[in-house]
């Protein structure tokens, strides 16, 4: 598995929720549209998925991240300097320039998932979670449960648009839970200054491709496929309609034609995307590091399905409709969401996304 990215049946076990809490003097840290969230304005609270809540009376100073979504949008908002470790560290090269040096100089906790050993002793104050609990195998424990990282002196909190992505009770069409990560992780770090900007800026370019393409009928929106060529070719992994992907898709007009899958991701074969046979495909490879590798790696992706006896003969794979677009800014939650939205409008309805 990659850095940055959780994918095939890893995908399967996220399960959790960072969300605002509200209610007895404390703000509501996913409000951005009323402007509750003002930086260093606390009490402010996170629950889960199952409404458990953690407060924060101040900001965390000792931060660890679960892999490199999480820390990539503690980088944006300007609270990197609390980061002190990280699972899933981001490869060289793989974040805008800006991002990288920051990130590699975060301390590796683990190149996977981080035992659990080593997380209560890693000295944070505050644990963001991509990821439901889950045995962790190889050799590296079980997760700490709730109770353990109390003891710890760690709050765990969850990130909503993925963790809880599987377990969701209707599709996800548009970015408002990346939205309100943002926010929430804004008012927790007390950056929501930044949070609110990061946000708006989002919603600027999403606004703008919905006012171009979303009144577009759905039977004529292109069909699309996102083909994840690094979970694997012999059995596709597809995206759901609870994944952000799903909300990527939709927004920038076209029909994710696996969105009849109830769930975040789903191995199923390739006769079942010869049946759906798919307008455009986006070849999904995750970042390598450098623009010559992710061409490569594109190259590649491309030349399987011109060459495999299973998918040569696809519509979108005749007619060379191909994007090639990486895997981390259409599936996991950032603020490149909303930057894939625009890219996909533009080159499906040409003309008609500035």
């Amino acid at each position: 598995m990659r850095s940055r990215v959780w994918g095939g049946t890893a995908a399967v076990v996220l399960g959790g929720l960072l969300a605002a809490g509200c209610g007895g003097g404390e703000k509501d840290t996913a409000d951005e549209s009323a402007g509750k969230a003002v930086s260093g304005d606390y009490p402010v609270s996170a629950t889960d998925c199952m409404g458990a809540r953690t407060t924060f009376s101040s900001a965390p100073k000792r931060i660890v991240t679960s892999n490199a979504s999480s820390l990539e949008l503690l980088l944006r908002l300007g609270a990197g300097d609390e980061v002190i470790g990280t699972g899933f560290p981001p490869g060289k090269g793989t974040l805008p320039d800006d991002l990288d040096a920051q990130a590699q100089k975060v301390k590796v906790l683990s190149d996977t998932v981080i035992p659990k050993e080593k997380l209560l002793g890693s000295g944070a104050d505050l644990y963001i979670d991509t990821f439901a609990n889950m045995n962790m195998g190889g050799g590296m424990g079980d997760a700490p449960t709730e109770e353990e990282f109390k003891a710890a002196g760690i709050r765990h909190i969850y990130l909503k648009s993925t963790a809880c992505a599987a377990t969701s009770k209707s599709a996800v069409t548009d970015l408002s839970a990346v939205e309100a990560d943002i926010t929430t992780l804004g008012a927790v770090t007390g950056t929501s200054a930044k949070a609110k900007e990061l946000v708006a800026g989002m919603k600027e370019k999403t606004d703008a491709v919905q006012q171009a393409v979303g009144g577009t009928a759905q039977s004529a929106r292109p069909t699309y496929f996102f083909f994840d060529y690094d979970a694997g070719t012999k059995q596709p992994t597809v995206v759901c309609n609870r994944q952000v992907a799903n909300a990527v898709i939709t927004l920038a007009g076209a029909r994710n034609v696996f969105a009849d899958c109830d769930g975040d991701y789903k191995q199923v074969g390739w006769e079942d995307v010869i049946a759906k046979n798919p307008d455009w495909i986006q070849l999904g490879v995750r970042n390598r590091g450098s623009e010559a590798a992710n061409d490569k790696a594109f190259d590649e992706a491309e030349k399987w399905l011109k060459s495999n006896a299973a998918t040569k003969g696809l519509k979108a794979v005749k007619e060379g409709h191909f994007l090639r677009i990486g895997s981390e800014q259409t599936t996991i939650a950032g603020v490149e969401n909303a930057h894939t939205v625009e890219t996909i409008a533009k080159t499906l309805h040409p003309g008609k996304v500035g």
